[in-house]
């Protein structure tokens, strides 16, 4: 019987006094050049900066103060995909209770944590984890993470939920609750700016009934050689939007006209992205950004992460009909969910082989 060794978690490696991280973390030459102290490239004003949206009049009376408000939110993910949201509708005192809880669970011992670790190799992926190395390149990622379905209420299973603290299960799930409608309001507006029915988005990924938002809150432990790691390397998200809290530690990167954008920290803000569905459905004319997750040797980093997922199988993700033309044919292949993101993990299995 063959036993796999789990890899410790990265807070005990952070913890345990290392001068020099293990060289799984260490990232390969071409990406270590663009590498910087995040710190000092958040205070950078210069250049290109994430799009700040006002959500306060979405719904205004006033026609035209509302469609300049969708327009704005419209031309952010055409640009970018990515976008800092204020005047959300989310209350100050529920988004600081979610990241109390976040943050007071992982201030739990490891040895607590790992109560409620994930078994990736049996297909459980909710839970306490840590990434796994990618076959191919055997890299690792500097965060440890939670993750579990958090909506529809009916499909959560709240016993692997953390039980401590007790405010976890209330806060979050409100949270995602509330989250839910804002989805529906971005959806819409997304819709319209295509040229579309209002609710056709929100229909073709899935509806209030299939659409499942994922939590996962992400934990950076300090790092002694953030200048050699990522805490999440390159990608774009899957999803079809994903919302995010921070604690207001800077990492996050956005790569922008082929540069690396640092994102600011913006009080009172969710930030946005535009995911691949979304960028499929539109034929590419929403932006799926690709971004990635800096760490540094100061402060730990916490971001709460929920991505709005279709259905795995239900629903076939290809260009709609309506933003295709002769002159704009499709840019993408039909696939499901599920093909989507098994052809993902193959071009990165590929890319990392191809780079040996």
């Amino acid at each position: 019987m063959v036993t796999s060794v789990a890899a410790p978690r990265v807070e005990s490696l952070a913890s345990s006094g290392i001068q020099a991280i293990p060289r799984e973390y260490v990232r390969p030459q071409e990406e270590l050049n663009s590498i910087g102290n995040v710190f000092e490239e958040e205070k950078k004003d210069e250049g290109p900066q994430v799009p700040t949206i006002d959500l306060k009049n979405i719904d205004c009376e006033d026609e035209a103060i509302r469609a300049k408000c969708r327009e704005e939110l419209k031309k952010a993910a055409i640009e970018w995909g990515v976008m800092h949201i204020v005047n959300h509708g989310i209350s100050d005192e529920l988004i600081d209770r979610v990241r109390k809880a976040g943050k007071e669970f992982f201030d739990l011992s490891v040895e607590e944590k790992e109560k409620y670790a994930n078994d990736q190799s049996s297909g459980k992926i909710q839970g306490y984890g840590s990434k796994l190395a990618n076959n191919a390149s055997g890299q690792l990622e500097w965060e440890d993470y939670f993750f579990h379905l958090a909506y529809p209420e009916d499909k959560r299973d709240l016993s692997i939920w953390p039980k401590t603290p007790s405010d976890y299960i209330a806060a979050t799930s409100e949270y995602a609750k509330q989250l839910r409608a804002l989805a529906t309001k971005i959806l819409s507006i997304l819709s319209l700016g295509l040229g579309l029915e209002e609710g056709r988005l929100e229909k073709e990924v899935g509806g209030l009934e299939e659409l499942l938002l994922q939590m996962k809150i992400n934990y950076y432990p300090i790092c002694p050689q953030p200048e050699l790691a990522l805490g999440v390397e390159a990608h774009t998200d899957i999803s079809a939007l994903t919302f995010i809290l921070h604690n207001m530690v800077p990492g996050l990167q956005l790569f922008y006209q082929g540069k690396w954008v640092t994102a600011k920290c913006v009080p009172n803000s969710i930030i946005m992205h535009i995911g691949d569905t979304i960028e499929i459905l539109s034929n590419g004319k929403y932006k799926s950004i690709l971004h990635r997750g800096l760490v540094n040797k100061e402060k730990v980093r916490i971001s709460w992460a929920v991505f709005c997922e279709p259905p795995k199988e239900k629903i076939i993700l290809k260009p709609l009909p309506e933003v295709v033309s002769d002159t704009e044919p499709a840019l993408f292949p039909p696939r499901t969910f599920a093909q989507h993101i098994q052809h993902k993990l193959f071009r990165k299995t590929q890319d990392a082989l191809a780079s040996k």
